[in-house]
């Protein structure tokens, strides 16, 4: 069903993105990952449409659902259609220098998911793509399933997707191939699902297939890339008392979070056998979130896609002297 202006869109954990962020007028926010503009929206209500935002998406046709929600504030969210690693590309775009907040949600949109063509769901047959922007020439999905080598696949399965099964299914998948391309979703579901065992079939709580969706999605994505290339660039555009909040959806994803935020916050980086610091580096960031913290269960019941997520927060210090 294609997706319009009017259709429902519910972004994850706003209340708290917003909360921790606390936009005020005359701030300048970046949103990475602007989807349908949830977030976008909620923190330029908040600011009572004073706020000035910077937005990014890689995805073309959510950009332009984006962009005619984002008219009840004109002028206040400049668009770019660009992955989030990119953000200095707009900042200098737009002559800006400094933010006072910035926010990534790195969940697929109910606008991928439920478009049966795009090939991220295997809820619905459609072609086996996965890829956020088609134009921007990366590999597809079907290219990856269909060339990749089999150490490559099972790795991609079982690091990206925290599949115990991924051997058997990256067999499965090149045995198959070998008789014929895998094209669809659907099929490519049917062959994983039956690379389990019946009794492991029977005990899922979810359909087989959906961690190897997933890993094949951020492979085809780079998403671990670009959430890397993003925490090493964000800290030296963040103003003293900025927030940058941060929500994911996969353990890899919380997991490299997790490490840039401890790697800016601790501040001396001399060798542990060193026992005079000389490298006179102070904490950069401070952590707000010691644990990640989690959706309410109102939430989750409102909004199932949501169960899934996990919001870390840091703030940036003032004083701080590396952040390089």
């Amino acid at each position: 069903m294609p997706v319009t202006d009017a259709t429902p869109h519910i972004p994850v954990m706003l209340d708290e993105v917003v909360g921790y962020l606390s936009p005020k007028p005359g701030g300048r926010y970046l949103d990475g990952t602007l989807g349908l503009a949830g977030h976008s929206l909620g923190l330029l209500r908040a600011s009572a449409g004073g706020a000035e935002l910077v937005c990014l998406d890689r995805d073309g046709e959510a950009l332009g659902l984006a962009r005619a929600r984002l008219e009840e504030f004109p002028g206040r969210a400049h668009t770019f259609h660009a992955p989030f690693s990119r953000f200095e590309d707009a900042l200098a775009n737009l002559g800006w220098t400094e933010l006072d907040g910035a926010t990534l949600d790195l969940g697929v949109s109910s606008l991928q998911l439920d478009e049966a063509e795009r090939g991220f769901s295997f809820c619905a047959d459609g072609p086996l793509d996965m890829r956020m922007d088609a134009a921007s020439g990366m590999d597809s999905a079907k290219t990856l399933v269909n060339r990749a080598h089999f150490e490559e696949l099972k790795r991609i399965i079982r690091d990206y997707g925290d599949e115990p099964l991924a051997g058997r299914i990256a067999r499965a998948i090149l045995r198959t191939r070998e008789q014929a391309e895998i094209a669809t979703t659907s099929r490519l579901a049917e062959i994983v699902a039956r690379a389990y065992p019946p009794d492991r079939r029977r005990e899922a709580r979810n359909h087989p297939a959906t961690r190897t969706f997933m890993a094949l999605r951020m492979a085809v994505n780079h998403e671990l890339e670009e959430l890397e290339t993003f925490l090493e660039r964000i800290v030296r555009y963040l103003k003293p008392g900025a927030r940058v909040a941060i929500i994911s959806f996969h353990s890899a994803e919380d997991r490299e979070v997790k490490e840039s935020f401890r790697y800016w916050a601790k501040g001396c980086r001399c060798p542990a056998e060193q026992f005079v610091c000389t490298c006179d580096r102070t904490p950069v960031l401070r952590v707000l979130t010691k644990k990640p913290q989690l959706p309410t269960q109102a939430e989750v019941d409102r909004n199932p896609r949501s169960r899934s997520a996990k919001l870390r927060v840091a703030e940036r210090l003032p004083g701080a002297k590396d952040a390089q």
